[in-house]
């Protein structure tokens, strides 16, 4: 370990002292105003009265391995991902504690690529190993319940947007290599054509990992096309693919096994070849117009195929009621518009939008024996579909010239249709439907003495419907009657600013009281189906700060932060089987997070970038009857850009969890024979290039 702090020591000298080459100074990111779109409104990140955070293009991909999307969202307060390494549970993000139950995916969390949802009908988002991680410009993330602009989303939403391409075409292409057999390819290419501006990038990931039975390949193809049909008017493609043909599961396994051989499967998953494979196609359309200087129409198409088979690690007969192999059909499309208004009302400005969403969902849906891996006979053969219709207004009204209100509602309506085709042949129809009506509204006051200091309060609500799976019934065929969504109020207040061009902050303090929580729980007669049940009451309470510097004595030089406390626990929890879980802290989620990051560019090229992650204790169960110690984790990327004429050549290398730290990159919340843990890999290292080509003049 000393030599490794020796070298990264030498690493940072050898930057300060290289000689300048033609890279310009102003390569370096500054810190500055910063225009989001995450409220459906294009404004200043300082001026809206919620907690937003975003992370820009070199966070997201300037030397980064690009497993995950939580590379880069881990520098925004907030924010806990867990599952990086297993793709076929994919990343369980959450936001201030909700999505912490997803047992697969991300629950409770809207997910949107360039304007497209990523989040199905029925609220749940079972992969986001679509979104292109190497063409992707910025992430925005609006953290808190967003259910009056949104629908059903107690936690927030993550905005993910595709770079424009330049005015300068260029063709660029990308190869890392790294342990566990680690290797993707990337090709890239982008300009301006006359009206047309296009963005297209194919890539190929593929590895062993670092767990048996980890293996991992996918093909991915993100391309946008935008064409300026007059300057007032545009009309976007978004069309994309995956083929992600393995995606081994080597799931849970015990305490005692992860200490003893971190690199060891559970044996059923082997046994079971546990793990999934899907491709997905989208094609997504948006429609821009300014009438003027004061209106604005947005109209939005979309339509999603996915094609799915999951193997899960049990048999699952009839009598067990649940299939061991998944497989599924679904066609998810929709669309939406929205208009803006922005003018004088009464003398003072104004901004009012209103609009509509249109989403649904539809899954032709199997699921078989699985006899080791080998499909057996069919145990399940339904149709389902969902349907969600949410009308929202929005308006801001500027009270003075510093202090300005916003007042929005928002009206949802979502159903749910089962039609079995299995049970209903031998008179046992187990069709069912139901539907949920929710009104949302949104109140906040923002007050902004100059661009240094913004401070904002705000109440609002939410709701979160289950998922389509969530409805198994426990006492019987059909969908669960006793389920509904679950209802948050949150409470917050904040400060944010720009401190000239060398320090950005943003401090929120949130109480969230939530009513009906969504749990999880498993009969003994089924220990391998997930039912759920509204169980009780949580309250949330959190602060989240993060800071950011580039010293003026310093030139080069970046230093952030970010830090959350979560304060999450049951208000009341009875379980079916007795248990009182009241007072109990909701598991999955760490008291303490922290990440700081040192980043410094130099003038001729060279780059260092040093983060540390703290994640503080944690449970991994709901009678918190097992903790999971805290951990820290520290990795380093160091880079060279160089400019050759037309050609710009970037060679890095990374390296993860440089002082190895033992920990598990997942735990399996309430799982089934105390096997919670997911092992995270050693100190492990990767390096690549980029060479990119500019066609010039």
């Amino acid at each position: 370990m000393k030599k490794i702090r020796i070298a990264i020591v030498a690493g940072v000298s050898l930057i300060s002292t290289s000689p300048l080459t033609t890279m310009a100074e102003d390569a370096v990111h500054k810190l500055g105003d910063i225009t989001v779109e995450s409220t459906r409104i294009e404004k200043s990140q300082y001026k809206v009265p919620a907690a937003i955070g975003t992370v820009n293009q070199d966070d997201i991909q300037l030397g980064r391995q690009q497993l995950g999307l939580d590379e880069a969202l881990v520098k925004i307060p907030g924010i806990f991902s867990l599952n990086r390494y297993n793709t076929a549970q994919d990343l369980r993000i959450s936001i201030r504690g909700f999505g912490a139950r997803a047992p697969f995916g991300i629950r409770g969390i809207k997910v949107f690529a360039d304007g497209i949802p990523s989040t199905l009908a029925d609220g749940s988002t079972s992969s986001i190993l679509d979104i292109d991680i190497g063409s992707a410009e910025r992430v925005e993330v609006l953290r808190g319940p967003v259910s009056s602009l949104y629908g059903s989303a107690s936690g927030g939403a993550i905005n993910v947007y595709t770079e424009d391409g330049p005015e300068i075409p260029f063709i660029e292409g990308r190869l890392s290599l790294g342990e566990f057999s680690f290797n993707k390819e990337q090709i890239k290419a982008g300009g301006q054509a006359g009206k047309l501006n296009y963005l297209v990038n194919f890539s190929h990931t593929e590895q062993d990992g670092f767990r048996q039975h980890n293996e991992s390949e996918r093909y991915l193809l993100n391309s946008k096309f935008r064409y300026d049909i007059t300057p007032s008017s545009s009309l976007t493609v978004i069309a994309s693919a995956i083929d992600a043909p393995t995606n081994n599961d080597p799931g849970g396994v015990k305490a005692s096994t992860a200490a003893a051989d971190p690199t060891a499967a559970r044996q059923r998953n082997v046994d079971f070849n546990a793990g999934e494979e899907f491709d997905q196609q989208k094609l997504g359309l948006v429609y821009k117009h300014t009438f003027g200087e004061n209106h604005a129409l947005r109209l939005r198409n979309y339509y999603i195929w996915r094609n799915f088979s999951g193997r899960l690690p049990f048999s699952g007969g009839i009598a067990e009621g649940n299939g061991g192999q998944i497989q599924y059909d679904r066609f998810f499309f929709g669309g939406g518009a929205d208009y803006t208004y922005s003018g004088n009302v009464f003398g003072h400005g104004n901004r009012l939008i209103v609009g509509f969403d249109i989403d649904a969902q539809n899954d032709d849906r199997q699921r078989f024996e699985n006899n080791s891996g080998v499909r057996g006979a069919l145990t399940l053969d339904q149709d389902e579909e969902v349907t969600s219709f949410g009308v929202f207004l929005q308006d801001e009204f500027q009270l003075t010239e510093s202090l300005e209100l916003t007042a929005g509602v928002r009206y949802d309506n979502v159903e749910f249709d089962v039609n079995d085709r299995f049970f209903a042949n031998a008179g046992g129809d187990e069709s069912g439907s139901t539907s949920f009506e929710e009104w949302n509204p949104r109140v906040a006051l923002l007050w902004s003495a100059n661009d240094a200091l913004n401070f904002y309060a705000s109440f609002s609500t939410s709701f979160e419907t289950p998922g389509t799976t969530d409805f198994a019934n426990p006492n019987g065929g059909g969908l669960n009657p006793d389920l509904k969504p679950q209802t948050a109020k949150n409470y917050e207040i904040g400060f944010k600013g720009l401190v000239g061009s060398s320090v950005s902050y943003d401090l929120a303090i949130f109480h969230i009281d939530v009513e009906d929580e969504l749990i999880a729980f498993e009969l003994p007669s089924q220990p391998n189906r997930k039912f759920f049940e509204n169980a009780g009451s949580s309250t949330h309470d959190g602060l989240e700060a993060s800071l950011s510097v580039q010293p003026s004595f310093f030139p080069g030089l970046t230093i952030s932060m970010a830090y959350t406390y979560s304060d999450f626990e049951f208000d009341t929890f009875r379980t079916r089987d007795g248990d009182v879980f009241d007072g109990n802290t909701i598991p999955g989620i760490p008291e303490h997070q922290f990440h700081g990051e040192v980043a410094y560019y130099h003038p001729g090229g060279l780059y260092t970038i040093f983060e540390m992650q703290y994640v503080g204790r944690m449970f991994a169960n709901n009678s918190n009857s097992v903790e999971v110690d805290p951990y820290q984790v520290g990795n380093i990327r160091v880079g060279y850009l160089a400019e050759f004429g037309d050609w710009e050549i970037t060679p890095f290398l990374g390296i993860n969890n440089l002082f190895d730290e033992q920990y598990s990159s997942n735990i399996r919340i309430n799982a089934f024979g105390s096997r919670f843990f997911e092992p995270a890999p050693d100190r492990n290292f990767y390096a690549g290039i980029t060479a990119r080509y500019n066609f010039g003049e």
